[in-house]
């Protein structure tokens, strides 16, 4: 089942343009992985430090595989140095699961 995760992240004041560098970059490592479907980002209009990328993929155990990537690891290293306290993770399956 394909599965949306949502990636909620603050950035320091000044540092758009090196973040929007790291978004980029991560997009494109998580795009040559197996079960990557498409992503989005979304800056927030009342706060435009905030940023929350929206990705898809196959299924959690696709998602989990880049999550845990040392690809991943190292672009994720990348964004501390630029982040207002720590990334969130959220994770949704598409439409309602009804027993």
């Amino acid at each position: 089942m394909a599965v949306k995760i949502v990636i909620k992240r603050k950035f320091k004041d000044g540092n758009m343009r090196a973040a929007s560098r790291l978004l980029i970059n991560n997009r494109n490592g998580a795009m040559q992985q197996p079960g990557y479907i498409s992503s989005e980002t979304l800056q927030n209009l009342a706060d435009q430090n905030q940023v929350v990328v929206v990705t898809m993929w196959q299924n959690i155990e696709d998602w989990n595989a880049w999550q845990s990537s040392e690809t991943r690891k190292a672009n994720e290293a990348e964004f501390k140095d630029y982040l207002v306290g720590e990334t969130e993770f959220e994770y949704y399956s598409l439409g309602l699961q009804i027993e």
